[in-house]
């Protein structure tokens, strides 16, 4: 976990690709300045899901960047990836650390002060925040954060925070300078017509939003 970059956090959505490959489009992704990735296909069977994050797994160790599993910590220890990333609703994370053991990346959803306040005392590397703005990659029924909520979080948890949806060009510079640790996007790389530009644009104005 020491020296994970979380700056710039791809989850994969292949409906989102227009047709593109998601292994060429990761790749693009990872060569613009992407520094994790999460594999995040639920309609994949289990087999399939094993299958691709073995063929992403091998793609990203050149670059030294992170695969991290969504749901499912078994897909997980079977790819030898390097971490899961779990929701509310999903595995319980201290049932996760069970399986995939205490070296492996954990993170965990939240989308509240409670939760937030909760997972300080649990076994997680980083919390996914979100939504922080309103998003149609991913149904949900979450109230939207926004900076003002995010900068509430950031002032109570001690964890590395993941920001994630409807962050974009436009708002990215925003987001980052509540003290965020990183930002997660679908939509703002995988549907862009050039996923290494889109990546490369994204992380210059992560890293001048740190100024």
């Amino acid at each position: 976990m020491i020296g994970v970059d979380f700056s710039l956090y791809l989850v994969t959505g292949r409906d989102q690709c227009h047709k593109k490959d998601l292994l060429d489009v990761i790749l693009e992704a990872v060569r613009g300045g992407v520094t994790v990735v999460q594999l995040r296909e639920k309609e994949l069977n289990t087999r399939e899901l094993v299958d691709m994050a073995r063929r992403i797994k091998q793609l990203l160790v050149p670059f030294e960047v992170p695969l991290i599993i969504n749901d499912r910590a078994d897909v997980a220890v079977a790819a030898d990836a390097d971490g899961v990333h779990v929701g509310q609703d999903d595995m319980h994370v201290l049932d996760v650390r069970k399986v995939v053991g205490k070296n492996m990346i954990v993170g965990l959803t939240v989308n509240s002060l409670e939760q937030v306040k909760e997972a300080e005392n649990l076994p997680v590397d980083y919390l996914g925040v979100g939504p922080i703005f309103p998003t149609f990659t991913k149904k949900t029924n979450k109230p939207c954060l926004y900076p003002e909520g995010l900068k509430d979080i950031r002032q109570i948890s001690t964890k590395r925070l993941v920001a994630i949806g409807g962050i974009n060009l436009d708002n990215v510079k925003d987001v980052v300078k509540t003290g965020v640790d990183g930002i997660a996007v679908v939509s703002a790389i995988c549907s862009a017509d050039d996923p290494f530009y889109a990546s490369k644009s994204l992380l210059e104005k992560i890293k001048s939003a740190k100024c």
